[in-house]
């Protein structure tokens, strides 16, 4: 056994003990006294790197980037391979909430991310083409899955429109954990993770608006979430989009388009029927014309949207109590 150095040791009984029932401490979220626990156990093996990593991760659950960076920095010296330990995703994350880019950019590619541009840059990362997965918002509340944009491998910028009661808007940016807890997947066979939200990142100014529309067909509600998209803003049929899943489906392999007409989702927990949020199945009709949609737009363009929406087809289409709701 060398105790100065790199060398790998087996941890005391003490360690393993303090280690243990922190994790516990952590389950019941009592992050002050598993804190106490996993500190003196890196006191009595300060140079194991999972002394410092359990601690980095305690700092991350609560949400201590400058804490988390230092213990993860810590851990990453004290590792015996060079590429693709968790340890370095820690410090990335760390990193990225605290925007030091450089420190983020080496915790990348230290994991075994190819990064794009200078090898020393100093900037924000881009250009990494993650491409789409979806996000948990509000993990351990009321939380909702919503589909986004990776930017990079900890942050997402939610592309749906999120219920009210998530407190996000379209926009937003958000800094997700690196284990995904469930997938999407798509009639073409594509799956994409989803990622739990760790805390937000950057906020929006674009207000959440919701209102009911009568669209005569799906060609109409379609229209005005294109009209939407070309204004640059975003309109998004909750009656159709939204499914209210337990926890146990929500975190498992799901087709992200079921439920759509006459099938009935059996995951779906959702009261059929009912437009808006609980809307997702019907009883059997292929359409229902009103329709609870989530708008995102300023308060000066919103009732122009809706107005020139119905003024291209007045016959078919309609709107009315817009509320502002996030």
């Amino acid at each position: 056994m060398r105790i100065f150095g790199k060398g790998r040791h087996r941890p005391s009984a003490s360690w393993r003990q303090a280690t243990d029932r922190a994790f516990t401490l952590i389950g019941d979220g009592r992050y002050e006294d598993a804190g106490a626990l996993l500190t003196r156990a890196a006191d009595l093996e300060p140079w194991l790197s999972e002394s410092w990593f359990n601690l980095a991760l305690l700092h991350k659950f609560r949400h201590d980037w400058e804490q988390a960076r230092t213990a993860g920095l810590r851990a990453v010296a004290l590792l015996d391979r060079d590429a693709g330990a968790p340890d370095w995703w820690n410090v990335g994350i760390a990193a990225t909430a605290l925007q030091d880019w450089p420190l983020a950019r080496r915790a990348w590619q230290a994991y075994g991310l190819r990064m794009p541009g200078a090898a020393k840059g100093s900037g924000e990362p881009a250009g990494m083409e993650l491409g789409s997965a979806a996000v948990r918002l509000s993990p351990e509340g009321e939380a909702e899955v919503v589909w986004g944009r990776r930017l990079d491998p900890a942050r997402v910028e939610v592309l749906s429109i999120p219920l009210p009661s998530s407190g996000r808007r379209w926009g937003e940016v958000v800094l997700h954990d690196g284990v995904p807890h469930g997938e999407r997947t798509t009639a073409a066979g594509h799956s994409f993770p989803v990622f739990d939200e760790i805390e937000l990142w950057a906020p929006s100014p674009v207000p959440t608006w919701v209102v009911l529309l009568e669209a005569a067909t799906e060609a109409d509600r379609d229209a005005l979430e294109q009209l939407a998209a070309d204004a640059g803003f975003a309109a998004e049929d909750w009656s159709s989009s939204v499914r209210l899943l337990c926890r146990m489906c929500s975190e498992s392999r799901m087709p992200s388009d079921e439920g759509d007409g006459e099938h009935l989702d059996p995951h779906d927990h959702s009261e059929p029927g009912h437009p808006g949020p609980l809307g997702h199945r019907t009883d059997g009709q292929l359409w229902v014309p009103e329709r609870e949609c989530g708008v995102a737009a300023p308060a000066a363009l919103v009732r122009g949207l809706l107005d020139g929406w119905v003024a291209d087809s007045p016959d078919s289409r309609d709107w009315r109590d817009l509320e502002e709701v996030c």
